[in-house]
């Protein structure tokens, strides 16, 4: 649907509901999901961050570890997960 779809009255009315504080938005239908409920949630398998390549120096046997035990040759992908799991951990600690 289209604002061309909408009819002037319908237009007015969201126009109203735009300008409401979000305290007074009546959410009583809409109750608060629990925090237990998003224990595993996941990212949708649509989501690709964006990548940027750099040069990186690493260990040669950091490196090699990695090359070992990672398959299908997926070892940078390994990496990144490792160091974003060391980042959000950083981030906890700081809050």
């Amino acid at each position: 649907m289209s604002k061309k779809d909408l009819s002037q009255d319908q237009r007015n009315q969201l126009a109203k509901l735009a300008g409401l504080p979000d305290s007074e938005i009546n959410t009583s239908d809409i109750p608060e999901v629990p925090a237990e409920n998003w224990i595993h949630a996941r990212r949708g398998h649509l989501y690709r961050p964006l990548k940027q390549p750099v040069t990186i120096r690493l260990d040669a046997d950091v490196l090699s570890w990695f090359k070992e035990h990672v398959g299908g040759g997926g070892y940078q992908t390994e990496i990144n997960r490792v160091l974003r799991r060391h980042v959000i951990e950083q981030e906890k600690r700081r809050t």
